[in-house]
């Protein structure tokens, strides 16, 4: 059925009029998730940045596709001897798409309300971590930390600290206000995300693409369809699909790393898998290399910890239990269960690292004496069951944000993981002195994770897209979710 689908598809295209492809001062994205809000600050789902980090919404600094920090609002900064004070001078000139000014202000109130009780901020400690705040100008705010955070930089690049107006910030879930080059125009449900170029953008003149679509197609073989039709610019496509003929030389295959640890997440809470030998056993059960080749046809790094192997302070750690079934069955009869354990497993709505790599890892922790009932949910489901109300044994999710080792020492986090140990590790790491000491403390925090097989660690997600020739500017490497349209252009 797939070939046939696929051969309808092509010949469809063939037969679509170049009119019907995108303009040069368009550009049209597939996306597999519809995200349940726009509003990056609050929403856990990496599909919200995907469509408005960079593009509505802007942070002090932003991550450029080589993956180093460069000015965004703050035009530049500098930062005290002992690393807790940090000087922003910010852009002049500046302004929200409602017209509103930007100014020293809003980074003030920004970052306040994220560290406030109330705040639904997922990295709230990074702001808690602010001693104060102060403006002593428009143009001019001075951050003084409790503690040293060496990667401060980098982290007021990412979703979580794009700076809003207080006027319009209760809105931004559905129609979102930001600084950024494009401005929200509709928002169809099920359907689509419009954006347009911002004629209150700084640097207007400046911005190649003028119209934004991000289209949210679920099937994949649909995405492909799209994308040969003409109706979209760039997909990610199933795997398997990658080496269609269809796939002529009007496209280019993109293919570099991205920051997702793919993981058989685990609740450390429960009964059974709070012992350290029922996790002992999932892991020598896991064979990797069958994940990665039977769901992802090959794409993808096998990790034995969370934490990314292109990462300078990444340690291989994959051997630390290595497969060995028999191992396991062991492990399970010491831990008490000599029959099998019966586990579920909830699976979010991801056809490749999820619903395919969760039929392996079922059948590979059945060989070694467990017992799975798979439960295949939506996104809003996980999201309450699995990542808020911690109501799951096991679950297969990509953790994408960059450097969240952090989130093991998170009290409330659903893993349900308690080490002192390890959070102390982290502290430190978080405030070192000097990159060594910041490496062989986030060497430890990676060795501990894997010794206490936390969790399921799998594989590194690989990033592969498919973009019409002629798209320049399209991120090889996926250092965190944003579509940066607007340092894209097209071939003239």
């Amino acid at each position: 059925m797939r070939k046939l689908f696929i051969a309808a598809a092509v010949a469809s295209a063939v037969f679509t009029p170049l009119s019907a492809q995108s303009a040069n001062d368009s550009a049209n994205f597939a996306m597999r998730l519809e995200p349940p809000g726009l509003d990056p600050r609050t929403g856990a789902a990496a599909a919200i940045s995907s469509i408005t980090l960079y593009n509505v919404f802007e942070g002090l600094t932003r991550i450029d596709a080589a993956g180093n920090v460069q000015p965004n609002l703050a035009e530049s900064w500098t930062v005290s001897d002992d690393g807790k004070t940090y000087t922003f001078k910010l852009v002049e000139g500046a302004k929200f798409h409602d017209g509103s000014d930007f100014d020293s202000s809003d980074v003030k109130y920004t970052f306040e309300a994220n560290a406030a009780e109330d705040s639904k901020n997922k990295q709230k400690k990074r702001f808690t971590n602010m001693a104060s705040i102060t403006t002593p100008d428009a143009n001019t705010v001075v951050i003084a930390l409790k503690e040293r955070r060496p990667d401060l930089l980098a982290q007021l690049g990412e979703s979580t600290a794009v700076v809003v107006d207080p006027g319009s910030a209760s809105g931004n879930a559905t129609t979102p206000i930001g600084t950024g080059p494009y401005k929200f125009d509709s928002w169809i449900k099920g359907d689509s995300v419009k954006l347009s170029a911002a004629d209150t953008y700084r640097d207007a003149a400046n911005i190649p693409i003028n119209k934004v679509s991000f289209r949210f197609i679920g099937d994949g073989t649909a995405r492909l369809a799209a994308l040969l039709a003409g109706d979209v610019d760039f997909a990610a496509i199933p795997n398997e699909l990658l080496s269609s003929d269809a796939l002529n030389d009007n496209f280019v295959i993109i293919s570099g790393n991205t920051n997702g640890e793919t993981i058989l997440s685990t609740n450390n809470a429960t009964e059974a898998l709070s012992k350290l030998k029922v996790r002992q056993a999932i892991a020598h059960a896991i064979k990797r290399d069958d994940i990665i080749d039977g769901a992802m046809f090959g794409y993808g790094t096998p990790i034995g910890s969370h934490f990314a192997p292109h990462h300078p302070d990444y340690i291989d750690l994959t051997n630390t239990y290595p497969y060995d079934p028999e191992k396991s069955k062991q492990l399970l009869a010491e831990a008490g269960y000599p029959d099998g354990l019966e586990l579920s497993l909830k699976l979010p709505p991801v056809d490749d690292y999820a619903r395919k790599g969760g039929q392996i890892v079922a059948s590979q922790l059945e060989k070694a004496g467990f017992k799975i009932t798979i439960e295949n949910v939506d996104w809003p489901k996980w999201l309450d069951e699995v990542y808020k109300k911690r109501n799951y044994d096991l679950s297969i999710v990509s953790h994408v944000e960059p450097m969240d080792i952090g989130n093991y020492a998170r009290d409330s986090y659903y893993f349900n993981y308690k080490n002192e140990k390890f959070n102390e590790v982290i502290r430190q790491a978080d405030s070192a002195q000097s990159p060594a000491e910041r490496t062989e403390l986030l060497q430890q925090a990676q060795t501990i994770l894997a010794e206490d097989a936390v969790n399921g660690f799998l594989f590194q997600l690989a990033r592969v897209v498919v973009i019409r020739k002629g798209l320049n500017g399209v991120w090889k490497d996926l250092h965190l979710f944003s579509t940066d349209v607007a340092r894209m252009s097209w071939d003239n």
